[in-house]
């Protein structure tokens, strides 16, 4: 393998660059399950105002948010709704069922976008033998469909049916920022019909760890206690939150580059002959590759691996390439060099 592969992975293999490391060795820390931690405090206060809500709480991952909101909107033996390729169903280990009790009504929506119509044609509870819909989940940007982007207004339709219904409404924001720097809406109207959100820190805007939930006063009570009993209470965590806030402060801006990017290591793979690949589908920075000579997802990987790429599968012969800040215009150029005699 060459010397420096190129990590196309996930943008969760980023590292701290010297600025954040700074920020980190500099914070002023306390115990934060006593709320004494100055940095965290500053980093929930902070995340609350962006996305125009009361209040926020740190957590250690985007599974434990997403699984907060879970446990704090439903009981025992409801439903909840969303879409058949959420991270939800698929990457958070069964939690749903293993923590909150709750059963997942899994609704397909067109390149993982869901619609009022679809989700009011999924409600149940009106008789004594269905489960009891009590929240209604969406994921923006959508992961497993290639990063796509749920359009405003659609959110808008779904909350509306949601609140007309009595049902939670929550957003897996793990990449919400990405949909902000891909529209120009600011992130307080993507959240504002919601009513608790998730937004990752280590994902694109490369801090080490760790997401918030966001959501009112109320809401966000009761999800400290969650969190406190799922083993997310964390001491002097103003060491993790003086990363998140250098990210938010210097690294939102370098989602639109990480887009660039995508689009332009997806028009190069699509002219690629075992590639399938429409560039425009591409909307952030998922570029999802179909492979079309009869090879595995796990065959091809195995040869980009030798020749320095690293994508990962997300089906039998379906792979998944993610651009971040760690990687460059120049290595973008590169991947595609050493791809081509594999992928022609």
């Amino acid at each position: 393998m060459p010397t420096t592969p190129i990590d196309l992975r996930s943008d969760t293999v980023t590292k701290p660059d010297a600025a954040m490391m700074t920020a980190i060795s500099q914070a002023e820390v306390g115990d934060d399950v006593f709320g004494e931690d100055p940095t965290v405090n500053l980093l929930e206060s902070t995340v609350a105002a962006l996305l125009d809500k009361e209040a926020a709480v740190f957590v250690p991952s985007g599974t434990m948010g997403n699984q907060i909101a879970v446990r704090i909107h439903t009981k025992p033996g409801d439903e909840v709704i969303l879409e058949a390729d959420a991270h939800i169903l698929h990457y958070e280990g069964g939690a749903a069922a293993g923590l909150s009790g709750v059963q997942l009504h899994a609704v397909s929506g067109p390149r993982g976008i869901l619609s009022a119509d679809l989700i009011a044609s999924a409600i149940r509870g009106h008789n004594d033998w269905d489960p009891r819909t009590s929240l209604v989940c969406l994921e923006n940007t959508h992961n497993r469909a290639g990063g796509t982007i749920t359009a405003l207004a659609t959110i808008h339709a779904i909350g509306d049916l949601a609140r007309s219904k009595n049902l939670a409404f929550h957003l897996d924001g793990a990449r919400l920022w990405n949909a902000a720097a891909a529209t120009g809406i600011e992130e307080r109207k993507w959240a504002a019909p919601f009513d608790t959100i998730s937004v990752c820190l280590s994902k694109g805007l490369g801090a080490p760890v760790g997401s918030l939930l966001v959501g009112s006063q109320s809401d966000i009570l009761r999800a400290r206690r969650v969190r406190k009993a799922l083993g997310g209470g964390m001491r002097q965590a103003g060491l993790l939150a003086a990363a998140g806030l250098h990210a938010l402060q210097h690294h939102r801006s370098g989602l639109v580059v990480d887009h660039i990017k995508a689009k332009r290591l997806a028009n190069g793979l699509s002219a690629m002959k075992c590639v399938s690949l429409d560039p425009a589908s591409v909307e952030t920075n998922i570029v999802m590759i179909d492979i079309v000579d009869g090879r595995s997802a796990a065959d091809v990987l195995l040869q980009l691996e030798s020749a320095g790429v690293r994508m990962v599968p997300f089906g039998p012969t379906r792979i998944r390439a993610t651009t971040h800040r760690d990687v460059s215009e120049e290595d973008i150029e590169t991947a595609l060099e050493r791809a081509e005699p594999i992928l022609n």
